[in-house]
């Protein structure tokens, strides 16, 4: 048995992955953390493993106070850059444990992500449209940055994708990311949805993920959980995990 402990548990998604990790046979819930909570032996209470669905403003904080705890953690919260991975990545190292930090937990999501990348190289134009319901604190989302970031690699030396546009005060052609443009939809009655289009003169390939309930990221992060034991160091993205 696995034992557990959830931070965020009061929240939308930790609420979902504190009824996932109780409904798995082989995990334990020991722990429900949230606000105002002290995150540290105590309080983690002989957990191996802690899940943080929280905000961007505080998880950082958080993943370094689980692993000066001696604990491994699995990371779902958005808004990382290269500078905050670094700095986990040099703690876990340096406290011995095993972080798992993922844009995307969806199974869809990570194929996706892959998919696209197999087949940006092979296209002349791309872009990425993310959807989500219209209480998400960050836009572009963390998992249409990686998709983008992920593409204009495969890109390699190809130009950007063609565009004529020269004037663009309010900027509807979207943000730009890694040359990648990336337009970010909050809409009521969405969840959490991604599509990315690639075209070549005379062809469209459209590569589309949905998300309807929060339950569709539960398998991913439940494979973190098991994964993360004794893997050391920070993995970011379930690919690894999931073999591709």
């Amino acid at each position: 048995m696995i034992n557990v402990a959830v931070i965020g548990a009061q929240g939308r998604m930790g609420t979902t992955v504190c009824s996932a990790v109780e409904d798995a046979p082989d995990m334990n819930l020991v722990a429900r953390l949230d606000v105002g909570d002290t995150l540290d032996t105590g309080s983690l209470n002989g957990a191996e493993v802690a899940v943080d669905f929280t905000v961007p403003s505080v998880t950082e904080a958080n993943v370094h106070a689980v692993l000066e705890a001696g604990v491994d953690v699995v990371v779902g919260t958005t808004g990382w850059n290269e500078e905050t991975l670094a700095g986990v990545r040099t703690k876990a190292e340096e406290t011995g444990r095993s972080v798992i930090i993922a844009p995307n937990y969806a199974l869809s999501a990570v194929l996706v992500m892959s998919f696209a990348e197999k087949a940006a190289p092979y296209f002349e134009s791309v872009e990425v449209i993310e959807m989500h319901h219209p209480d998400k604190v960050d836009a572009p989302s963390g998992t249409a940055k990686t998709t983008a970031q992920r593409v204009a690699a495969a890109r390699g030396d190809l130009p950007e994708s063609p565009d004529a546009t020269e004037t663009d005060p309010a900027g509807a052609r979207g943000a730009k990311i890694d040359g990648v443009s990336v337009h970010a939809v909050r809409l009521r009655g969405l969840n959490a949805h991604e599509e990315v289009l690639l075209g070549n003169p005379g062809e469209q390939m459209v590569i589309r993920q949905d998300s309807f309930d929060r339950s569709s990221f539960m398998p991913g992060v439940l494979l973190a959980v098991r994964a993360v034991i004794g893997r050391g160091g920070l993995t970011y993205g379930l690919d690894e995990v999931m073999g591709i």
